[in-house]
């Protein structure tokens, strides 16, 4: 081992740039895991998963929204997003089909059924705001940081930390 690895873990834990407290992406992660934990008996209800429960807000929202489009919505592949909508699919909550303006465009549209799991859905973002306390304001400017953060990794900005 060598002194300085060895100096560095000897660090207060406030000053140790490793030390898994001092770690936004911990906490983002842990809150992530947390989050998903707490509508997983809500969306059990519903007989969806969490991402399931991701395409059928977009779908309620844009129905005939192309797969490309939503994919890009969702910051999904086609790779994750085609088994999320054959299972769906199965499910018989929403259809794919062509485009009637281009054949070669997949669109989406919630069924009957899919439809009747809107009015259960409505519910759910009051029950996970309760369940995560705070004011609406103090979760729109958490929603606001997580997007901005979102959108600075994604667009590959380069920080003004001189390393």
């Amino acid at each position: 081992m060598s002194s300085k690895a060895f100096t560095e873990s000897q660090l207060p834990t406030a000053q140790n740039p490793l030390a898994l407290e001092n770690q936004v992406c911990f906490s983002l992660y842990s809150a992530t895991n947390a989050v998903i934990r707490a509508y997983r008996p809500l969306l059990d209800e519903l007989s969806l998963t969490y991402p399931q429960y991701l395409v059928m807000m977009v779908l309620w929202k844009e129905p005939g929204i192309s797969v490309k489009t939503l994919g890009e919505k969702l910051h999904l592949d086609s790779g994750t997003l085609t088994p999320l909508l054959k299972r769906l699919e199965s499910k018989t909550l929403v259809t794919r089909g062509r485009s009637e303006l281009d054949e070669r465009v997949r669109v989406l549209h919630v069924t009957e059924q899919g439809q009747q799991l809107y009015q259960q859905a409505l519910s759910i973002p009051e029950q996970m705001r309760c369940k995560v306390g705070g004011s609406i304001e103090d979760l729109q400017q958490l929603k606001q940081l997580c997007d901005q953060v979102f959108s600075m990794l994604s667009a590959g900005e380069a920080s003004s930390c001189d390393i």
